[in-house]
């Protein structure tokens, strides 16, 4: 039995939307979710039980920033990621294949795996399919993602291809080396870039090794937002109805609704934790810019429709002069408020599906939310 399973709990009548429940041995998932990240073992400017109180039920961590610091080996030696950073619910770890790619110049790839130097302090690392399960294996996180190759946007098929290829020729060492299935469970990633047909031929090889959960890979790297959903609208019909479907990188609201209504069960993005330390809000009325003037004297909480604890007990004049004197309690307030904003947006949709009124939700929120 694998660590992680997956409940088809409902499908919706009117959109391939699914209501569903992942679980693990540090609890119960209810999907859709989006999942904050912690890339560094931290969700930035939160405490454990904050995140918590919010409604997650699952976080991401990154492994490539946790391999360079503060090392597997410390974690492992700390009896692993959840004891380390004190929290008791799931934990999914990249494959820190996408930040070894986003680091251009500075890696080389080859069929053993990526070559890289450090961008903290330029030392030179290998990280392979089997170093990466191996770095995974020692954080302990309850999902861990296979090591992929996620080429840019734009480029060109041929070379699309022969990164699709790789990354199938990895995810098949990636299962090889983990052993640890009875603790830890291994999803693959289709990729293919914005081409169907090798969309297809990937999720057609990754499917045949019957892992526990996929991920969707290489998209939300540049291309507009109609291309991802028309590459959504197919690739996913060829993946398992029995196995969860994460969509990797993927959190801004039109997305996470989009996402859904093609068949999406996982999420996560850093948008809402980022933004929030450059002043930027998520409310149920649009985005909310903390920098504006015009919010010198205005008394009243970004979101009159949320009961978040920023929203409670602040205005947004006072966030605006926290944000104006540099003051940390302002990335502590607006990330607090974004991501209960987006965890709550979750819940809504789940509880929309539960009742049949997907859709109907969707026109609300996007007629009150607005431009996007």
């Amino acid at each position: 039995m694998p660590a992680v399973t997956y409940e088809l709990i409902k499908t919706d009548t009117k959109t391939k939307a699914r209501r569903g429940r992942v679980t693990t041995a540090h609890g119960v998932i209810e999907t859709p979710v989006f999942m904050p990240v912690g890339t560094a073992a931290t969700v930035k400017a939160m405490r454990p039980e904050q995140v918590k109180e919010l409604g997650a039920e699952i976080i991401l961590s990154n492994t490539y920033h946790l391999y360079l610091r503060p090392g597997h080996e410390v974690v492992r030696a700390a009896g692993g990621l959840h004891k380390f950073m004190n929290w008791d619910k799931s934990i999914l770890t990249d494959s820190g294949g996408f930040q070894v790619f986003s680091l251009d110049k500075m890696r080389k790839i080859s069929e053993e795996g990526v070559e890289f130097r450090s961008h903290i302090d330029g030392s030179k690392h290998m990280i392979s399919p089997e170093k990466s399960m191996e770095i995974q294996n020692a954080l302990g996180s309850d999902i861990i993602m296979a090591f992929d190759e996620c080429a840019p946007y734009p480029a060109d098929k041929a070379y699309v291809e022969q990164s699709m290829k790789r990354t199938t020729r990895w995810l098949k060492r990636c299962k090889e080396y983990h052993t640890n299935t009875e603790q830890q469970s291994l999803f693959g990633i289709m990729q293919g870039g914005v081409y169907k047909d090798l969309r297809r031929q990937s999720a057609e090889e990754i499917v045949e090794l019957d892992l526990p959960g996929y991920g969707v890979g290489g998209l939300s790297v540049g291309e507009p937002k109609e291309i991802m959903y028309e590459v959504l609208d197919d690739c996913l019909d060829y993946m398992p109805k029995d196995k969860p479907r994460y969509l990797m990188g993927v959190g801004s609201p039109d997305c996470l609704f989009e996402g859904v209504e093609r068949g999406v069960d996982m999420f996560d993005c850093v948008l809402p934790t980022r933004i929030a330390r450059h002043g930027m809000a998520m409310t149920s009325r649009g985005r909310v810019n903390i920098k504006n003037a015009a919010y010198e004297k205005e008394f009243t909480p970004l979101d009159p429709n949320c009961d978040c604890y920023t929203c409670r007990n602040y205005s947004k004049a006072y966030l605006r002069h926290l944000f104006k004197c540099d003051e940390i309690l302002s990335s502590m307030l607006m990330t607090n408020h974004n991501l209960h904003f987006l965890v709550g947006t979750m819940k809504n949709i789940r509880r929309s599906l539960d009742k049949g009124r997907f859709i109907e939700y969707k026109k609300e929120f996007y007629d009150s939310y607005g431009r996007f």
